[in-house]
């Protein structure tokens, strides 16, 4: 693939007071889709997208099954999709495990290409850090002001307060191997080695079958990551599987938020009124898995279906989808409050193995966020992996502390 990522800010000739319908302020997953939807759907509205780093999108692998999409969804992604594999690999100390579902990875690098060839090159703006932001208008560093009739704010989490996080963490190298890896899909969670800090577990995609993306992941209570030390830890477990590494072609990490409590009408309300908080900053994430790009998918689809698309409009359809879709999910959260509140960290494997067991659609609805109430009352009956009073305790107790990323 070649790829059309800058080096440097383009300089593209722009009028003194650019004005366009709707500004994007960030560059990652979420505006990137919403821009695409809009110039797929709404190709009569200028759409400007603001991005501080030299290319969009970042430096990020962004895996989905394909259940969690709709038809509609998976067209706008299907640019962003550089691998499929028709089923995983699920590992763990009791049981190995392979699901006949299909899974996906989009890169960042597509991304970028594909917003490059959406917007005209004066709808773009990278390498522009923001200085300020109002309903009608962004100021950027070097004080060209951006006019808009919306301002939509993807810039990530946003300290409030309002949420109870734990978190899934990890640091991951993409490598080429001497020899073939021999995995014919993903193994999304070898939970087969040792643990530390909280649950642990591996995961892998294999790109080609010399190349693969290996990530050492936990879930934690605190975001602290030490990336050399995971780093080592990738290696040793590349030289545990018998795969000897030829080179490392990147590395990525990140810590994401995992949702146990929290009141999300509170935590928008910290976001200034007239400027539509989307992705991460809108706590658009699957509870458990921490995984956000259906949720970006759905509201790209969303806001490019909008009749009306000025800045008032949008804001107040942007936030009613954040609290729909969070106060639809306390199922999820009420089981993070098991694993993070309840149980002890030598214990949550223990929680992920026993769900694991369970019947391969009930493990994907729980994926895409569609638990049927019968799947609801399946993962909690049988025997508990940890005592009923302590989960209950768990479940009732009041938050320890709030905190963001």
């Amino acid at each position: 693939m070649t790829s059309s990522r800058p080096s440097a800010r383009s300089s593209v000739a722009r009028p003194s007071v650019p004005r366009f319908d709707i500004v994007l302020v960030g560059g990652g997953l979420s505006a990137g889709l919403i821009a695409l939807a809009l110039a797929k759907h709404r190709p009569d509205v200028s759409v400007a997208i603001v991005e501080s780093g030299a290319a969009f999108g970042g430096n990020h692998t962004w895996s989905s099954f394909a259940s969690d999409l709709t038809a509609a969804g998976a067209e706008l992604a299907a640019p962003l999709i550089a691998h499929r594999w028709p089923e995983y690999q699920i590992r763990f100390p009791n049981y190995e495990r392979h699901i006949a579902a299909g899974y996906q990875s989009a890169l960042s690098e597509r991304l970028h290409d594909a917003l490059v060839a959406a917007l005209p090159a004066g709808n773009r703006y990278l390498g522009a850090p923001v200085v300020d932001v109002t309903p009608t208008g962004v100021t950027l560093a070097d004080q060209t002001v951006l006019q808009a009739g919306a301002v939509l704010d993807a810039r990530g989490q946003k300290t409030t307060g309002a949420l109870e996080l734990g978190f899934q963490k990890f640091v991951g190298l993409e490598v080429e191997l001497e020899a073939p890896h021999g995995l014919q899909g993903p193994i999304i969670m070898d939970a087969s080695i040792d643990q530390h800090d909280g649950y642990r577990f591996i995961y892998t995609l294999p790109f080609t079958p010399t190349t693969c993306l290996i990530e050492d992941t936990y879930y934690a209570d605190g975001p602290a990551l030490d990336r050399a030390a995971i780093a080592a830890r990738v290696q040793a477990y590349a030289a545990q599987q018998g795969w000897r590494i030829r080179r490392i072609i990147r590395d990525e990490d990140g810590v994401l938020p995992i949702a146990i409590d929290g009141d999300i009408r509170a935590h928008l309300a910290a976001f200034a009124p007239g400027i539509a908080p989307v992705g991460m900053a809108a706590g658009l994430f699957h509870p458990v898995t921490g995984y956000s790009f259906p949720d970006a998918v759905r509201l790209a689809l969303h806001i490019a279906a909008l009749p009306d698309l000025g800045g008032a409009a949008i804001d107040r359809a942007a936030r009613d989808f954040a609290i729909s879709t969070w106060e639809s999910r306390g199922f999820y959260r009420l089981l993070n409050k098991m694993l993070f509140r309840a149980a002890y960290p030598h214990e949550r494997r223990r929680i992920l193995q026993h769900f694991y067991r369970l019947d391969a659609g009930l493990v994907g609805r729980f994926y895409a966020g569609h638990s049927t109430l019968l799947d609801k009352m399946r993962i909690l009956t049988g025997k508990p992996p940890i005592p009923i009073p302590r989960a209950i305790r768990g479940i009732m107790q009041a938050p320890a502390h709030k905190v963001a990323l």
